[in-house]
């Protein structure tokens, strides 16, 4: 008899080591093992679950390699072209291909101590027999009342009901339906459920809008269009991009039979938005955000493998949903920065789905009232398709626009004492008129203040010391309720001192505002208004940012202050005033997008007015109002935004007239960290100057702005080429064969399009 021949397999580990690993497949395994298919492999004295990426007869090893300790799935659970897009995001971001790889699945099946995630499951019980007349019910039932009963109530629910419902119904003993089960008249299963976070979500109308003649021309041109094509939505605030979407998805979903993504900023991704689009397409949709648990995000990955849903709605991680026969991906709100990954690997998901999108032969939308300049500069190339919609639906008007210039009253409010800031000194008089006026219509105001936080930091008078964090480069934030200084940046808490740890002296003062403060200011001006505060503090909890909406839509709430999720993904009707507290915030980082976030911001939160009949009105607070992101904003002029903005782009030259990759260096003590950084721009100064001439250039070394975050100091070297193929090709270089020593936790990442250089 012949010997079967061992076979072996390239797996992908999640490690930061650009290859693969070989190893042995033998027989006994549950599943055969194939392309794309989950293994658990032995790695060093552990177990670790991999992607098998390639099958071979041959082993490359001189000593056999070890063997697959299991191969827990029966389909692949990385599909080919998902596997591909996966290929192109470790070379294009230059991150190992298992690190990719353990990103596009959820949490649930990368577990190597439980591969194979359980279900949720309830038990049913079903009639088992069937007793047509009521002498035969008698005989049945003759001295069992209570199985009587129980049996009756199975029968009245449609045959079949879980126990739990049977019980809030009858409060049924155990032992009456061990006895109906052994009599065959009732059988009872386990039965796997699938968790829904938004089944019980009711109040979604049906009713379908009507496209208005723009939009049908949209929808025509985007649904003929050849497949890769890339259309960039370009609809000012209210104009009913949403309703585009939804009609474009209706001919690719409905008509073709095919299935979508549809990618939305974690921070719009609001219960408003999910409802529309539950609305027209039912329980076809998967919903992904951040809310979800690890056994709720797996569900929702089932079903959309199975095809048992055909539409996913989710954040920037649902751009990898497995889905087949791909008709379509829409990016709403392509400018968001919330797109950008943090964290190893970090992919751009509006990037990212454009090259899926392609290579499915699926067709790209990208939204915005205030696109990126990248995408924007694509469009006049004719790169991208540009599709406008100018005008608001409903024949409504872009609110009207003032500002509020601090400067003619100002008053050194950072100066104030510590009971904190005078209401008059934050609420300038037109806006507080505004306000009242506001209330007393009925009508329902929002407030933005992108600082939350009771002060910005808190500093001795006495020796100008401030409390900053003891790991980051960063002040410290004055929080209340519970009081305690927090930093923003690694969550470092501690309660606040009644001396200065400098001097010793007792004359501290709060400076700066934040959501916290401004809230008070409120409360004690407006004792009888509905006041909510949203921000990261008051929405930590799961569905916390649902129900403050949920409040605002119902008419409960008649001041929505916030941090900039209150800017996007809401259209509420009866909100008629929208002021922003301070425009200058962040306008001033050291960062070439400062300006473009703060047009964008600006642009956004004033698109939340007057999208009802009522009209609506903005009133902006700023020292800058000269800058020409407030003063376009003002305007709601983004094509002049965007010629001033692109002009200080071109020298120096940064996206999107060049291309940038992002090198930090961190660790933990300053000075090996520095000597990193400066012999790391040496290195890549010299390996340019002998392998790729002057097609990329490099800036730096030099601290980053924040130069120590969570313990760790940082440094950065900046590489710039209008090629990406090259700066592809000296970052993977420098990545693979650059020597890091091993002291200190030194650490190099590689930011490929960085959306900040902080």
């Amino acid at each position: 008899m012949r010997e079967t021949a061992t076979r072996f397999v390239q797996v992908a580990l999640p490690l930061p080591l650009f290859q693969t690993f070989t190893y042995a497949v033998e027989d006994g395994l549950a599943n055969p093992v194939a392309v794309g298919s989950r293994v658990v492999v032995p790695l060093r004295n552990d177990r670790e679950v991999g992607i098998c990426v390639g099958l071979t007869d041959i082993s490359p090893l001189k000593k056999k390699p070890k063997s697959v300790l299991e191969s827990p799935d029966a389909q692949p659970a990385v599909g080919g072209s998902l596997l591909e897009l996966c290929r192109w995001m470790a070379d294009y971001y230059i991150v190992p291909l298992g690190v990719v790889l353990r990103t596009v699945l959820p949490a649930a099946l990368t577990g190597a101590g439980a591969p194979t995630p359980s279900r949720k499951t309830r038990r049913i019980v079903k009639i088992g027999a069937d007793i047509p007349t009521l002498i035969e019910r008698d005989k049945t039932f003759a001295r069992s009342k209570q199985q009587r009963a129980v049996f009756e109530m199975i029968e009245s629910l449609g045959g079949r009901t879980s126990l739990e419902h049977l019980n809030e119904q009858l409060d049924v003993s155990p032992g009456v339906l061990k006895s109906l089960e052994k009599r065959g008249l009732i059988s009872i299963v386990e039965e796997e459920v699938e968790r829904d976070p938004f089944a019980l979500r009711g109040g979604i109308s049906a009713t379908r809008l009507l496209p208005t003649p723009l939009q049908q021309h949209a929808v025509d041109e985007m649904a003929h269009a050849d497949p890769g094509s890339v259309f960039l939505l370009h609809g000012i605030t209210g104009s009913g991009k949403t309703l585009v979407y939804i009609e474009l998805l209706r001919r690719i979903v409905d008509g073709r039979g095919q299935t979508a993504i549809v990618l939305v900023p974690e921070i719009a991704l609001t219960p408003q938005t999910v409802d529309r689009f539950r609305a027209a397409f039912g329980d076809r949709i998967a919903v992904l955000h951040s809310a979800l648990s690890e056994g709720e995000r797996y569900d929702a990955w089932l079903a959309l493998k199975r095809g048992d849903k055909r539409i996913v709605v989710g954040a920037r991680s649902a751009v990898f949903a497995p889905l087949e026969n791909l008709g379509a991906i829409i990016v709403d709100e392509e400018h968001e920065s919330s797109y950008k990954q943090g964290e190893t690997p970090r992919y751009h998901a509006r990037e990212v789905a454009i090259v899926r999108a392609k290579a499915e032969g699926a067709i790209t939308v990208l939204g915005s009232a205030t696109p990126s300049l990248e995408t924007w500069s694509n469009a006049m190339s004719g790169k991208y398709t540009l599709l406008t919609l100018p005008d608001r639906v409903g024949g409504g008007r872009l609110p009207v626009v003032d500002v509020i210039d601090l400067r003619k009253t100002a008053v050194d409010y950072t100066a104030m004492a510590q009971g904190g800031v005078d209401y008059g000194v934050v609420i300038r008089e037109p806006l507080h008129d505004a306000i009242v006026e506001t209330m007393s219509r009925g009508e329902q105001s929002i407030l933005l203040l992108n600082r939350r936080g009771y002060s910005s930091f808190i500093q001795c008078i006495d020796c100008g010391a401030v409390a900053t964090c003891p790991h980051c480069s960063i002040t410290l934030t004055h929080h209340r309720n519970p009081e305690r200084l927090v930093c923003h940046y690694c969550l470092h808490k501690e309660d606040p001192r009644a001396d200065c740890a400098r001097c010793g002296g007792r004359n501290l003062k709060q400076r700066g505002l934040g959501t916290q403060q401004v809230e008070r200011l409120l409360v004690e001006r407006f004792p009888s208004a509905r006041i909510a505060r949203m921000d990261v503090d008051t929405t930590s909890g799961k569905w916390a940012h649902t129900r403050i909406l949920d409040r605002v839509a119902s008419g409960e709430v008649d001041i929505l202050l916030g941090t900039q999720m209150i800017a996007k993904g809401l259209d509420f009707p009866n909100v008629t005033l929208v002021g922003v507290v301070d425009a200058d915030v962040g306008i001033n980082l050291p960062d070439f997008r400062a300006s473009e976030r703060c047009f964008q911001l600006l642009s956004q939160v004033s698109g939340r007015a007057g999208r009802g009949a009522k009209g609506g009105k903005v009133l902006i607070q700023t020292r800058l109002p000269s800058h020409h992101a407030v003063r376009y904003a003002v305007a709601h002029d983004y094509t002049s935004f965007v010629r001033e903005e692109l002009q200080g782009r071109k020298d120096p030259p940064y996206p999107p007239n060049v291309r940038l990759a992002n090198i930090v260096f961190s660790g933990l003590v300053e000075e090996p960290t520095a000597k990193l950084a400066i012999h790391a721009g040496e290195w890549l100064r010299e390996l340019i100057s002998t392998r790729a001439g002057d097609e990329v250039t490099v800036v730096g070394p030099a601290p980053c702005p924040i130069e120590r975050i969570k313990s760790r100091w940082r440094w950065h070297v900046l590489l710039k080429s209008d090629q990406p193929g090259e700066l592809t090709r000296v970052g993977r270089y420098f990545m693979e064969r650059f020597d890091v020593p091993a002291t200190a936790q030194l650490r190099v990442t590689l930011d490929r399009d960085p959306v900040a250089l902080l």
